[in-house]
């Protein structure tokens, strides 16, 4: 147990940061952006954390490694009333030193709203390596929908393609025993991806069944759902030159996710797509300044 207190210099001790009541003003604005040893028992869990599975045995190894050489990166946390603390990220490397035994813990110290607590859960939970493809997608869905980001923006934060994060959100739209196979680690991403596009949920069900009891891979799933005599064959577009010579115009305004449906008959649609509610008032607030 030794070991594990090498790392106290990480950070000085919050007593030595509040030790008396003349100092408590300043001092508790000194905590902030600074690394303190705080007290486990001073910090809350994350409201807000969107990881619902912990691996225990991955925890184990990482006590094993905190009672050799302590805790190496501290966690994040944001003050809140009453001199205690809300963990904005490290529930691992938390749950960890409470298993070892540990009295503190090392402690990043910042300042966070409710939402910008939900951000920094969300985005460092998606930036570790040994999450599933469907916590990634609920994780993208919730900075959509309660951060209000649009995809643009949510590409930025993350640091990935568009693309790539509209892949991800399209898995919700597999059948939940589907997901949670996923998740299990039944099936891969890619499996998932080739039956995004059976519409019907059982035949989806049907696929799904077949790729346990075969052991098929992803290019044998995709020929799978490919030969299906139930998979809707898609109807080649109907054009015409002169709207698809229009297409820039709308994309210049409304962004290049717009599209123009056409139908045999002349008539058809214009499509302007959002991601979210922030994004729906940024095309209204534009529309009402073109009008």
């Amino acid at each position: 147990m030794a070991k594990a207190n090498k790392r106290q210099a990480l950070g000085r001790g919050l007593s030595a940061l509040l030790d008396d009541s003349e100092k408590s003003s300043a001092s508790k604005e000194e905590i902030i952006g600074n690394v303190v040893e705080l007290p486990l028992d001073k910090i809350e869990v994350n409201p807000f954390q969107p990881r619902t599975n912990f691996n225990e045995e991955s925890i184990e190894d990482l006590a094993k490694s905190i009672q050799a050489l302590g805790v190496i990166q501290p966690i994040t946390v944001r003050k809140i009333e009453n001199d205690n603390f809300q963990l904005v990220s490290g529930e691992r490397r938390l749950r960890a030193a409470k298993s070892v035994g540990l009295q503190t813990i090392p402690s990043f110290i910042r300042i966070a709203d409710d939402q910008e607590s939900l951000e920094m859960a969300l985005v460092e939970n998606i930036q570790r390596e040994d999450l599933d493809p469907i916590e990634i997608a609920l994780s993208y869905q919730r900075l959509i929908d309660e951060i209000e980001l649009t995809q643009e923006e949510l590409s930025e934060r993350v640091g990935k393609k568009r693309s790539t994060i509209t892949n991800y959100i399209r898995l919700l739209r597999l059948d939940p025993i589907i997901q949670t196979g996923m998740r299990d680690g039944f099936i891969s991403m890619g499996h998932g991806r080739a039956l995004i596009s059976v519409e019907d949920r059982s035949k989806q069900l049907s696929i799904y069944e077949q790729i346990l009891a075969k052991g098929l891979s992803v290019r044998a799933t995709e020929k799978l759902v490919k030969s299906d005599d139930s998979t809707p064959t898609k109807k080649t577009p109907v054009s015409d030159p002169y709207v698809e010579g229009k297409l820039a115009f709308y994309k210049n305004m409304f962004g290049e996710k717009v599209r123009i449906q056409l139908k045999s008959s002349g008539g058809g649609q214009i499509v302007v797509p959002f991601s979210s509610k922030k994004e729906f008032k940024a095309l209204t607030k534009r529309l009402q300044s073109d009008s």
